[in-house]
């Protein structure tokens, strides 16, 4: 047992959610829930993932040389295939059970997994819509957004435009200042309630891929540090890119996928299946 046998067996026992909270993520196509992760689990994955990260990163820029994006966290990506403590979190029955009853399928595939560790004094991450980058066939997509340790409102906590899937608008817009402009002023109009609330520790939430959210600054002197899975229906389609950023993505976390046809490749595997 490559984990502590007491987090191995917390990860395959199923988190309880109720029909409410599944209407209330299927009219937000979002939700947070608390205690998802228990103490033990959270400060063994928070020394885990934070090992790998030191192993993985790559910046070297100063903090303020960098773009908008850049400024807004160190971005590391598919760490379940470098290390098989963290590939125990990324396939657990615990978090796949949770995606797939969100978006109500009879299942989940992997599209891929990312850290997201924003720096003491990092910036903004814009208003943006994930999906954006993503040549999948339907909007059955699903992020699980995992800080590993609480989030207070000045570490930059995750915030959402609730609803925000139904509108178009925005949908053409990659990452970066022009999506945080556009976005805030589209969504300052609209009767979409904008959430932005800290997150306790344990507590993770739940987007999908059409909703717009953002991150605030972290105006602390510590790293806000956030694991996050991607999960797509077991039985979604590779749809044609419409983009250059969706090539790069069929190419990078689907490849040998066929346009048309199940994504059914070794670094998508099904992760739970009813």
């Amino acid at each position: 047992m490559l984990i502590p046998e007491s987090i191995h067996a917390f990860l395959q026992e199923e988190y309880l959610i109720s029909d409410d909270q599944i209407e209330f993520y299927q009219t937000s196509r979002f939700i947070k829930l608390k205690q998802v992760l228990n103490q033990e689990t959270l400060e063994y994955f928070n020394s885990v993932i934070s090992e790998q990260v030191e192993k993985m990163k790559t910046e070297s820029i100063p903090l303020e040389q960098r773009s908008t994006y850049g400024k807004a966290f160190l971005q590391l990506f598919n760490l379940w295939r470098e290390d098989d403590r963290i590939k125990a979190l990324v396939f657990s029955k615990r978090l796949g059970k949770l995606a797939s009853d969100l978006m109500q399928t009879d299942g989940v595939r992997m599209y891929h997994d990312q850290a997201l560790f924003k720096e003491g004094g990092g910036g903004i991450t814009p208003w943006h819509a994930d999906q954006y980058y993503w040549p999948l066939d339907s909007d059955k997509t699903i992020t699980a957004w995992i800080p590993l340790q609480s989030v207070p409102i000045e570490m930059g906590p995750l915030e959402f435009s609730a609803g925000s899937h139904q509108i178009v608008e925005g949908r053409d817009l990659e990452i970066g200042d022009e999506s945080e402009t556009i976005m805030q002023q589209k969504l300052r109009v609209t009767d979409f309630r904008h959430v932005i609330e800290p997150f306790d520790a344990g507590e993770i939430s739940f987007h999908s891929g059409w909703v717009f959210h953002r991150a605030g600054a972290n105006k602390t002197d510590h790293m806000r540090k956030v694991m996050t899975i991607i999960y797509m229906d077991k039985d979604m389609k590779l749809k044609n890119p419409e983009n250059v950023n969706q090539i790069n993505d069929w190419n990078t976390w689907c490849p040998g996928a066929m346009i048309g046809e199940v994504i059914d490749t070794p670094i998508n595997p099904v992760l739970y299946a009813r």
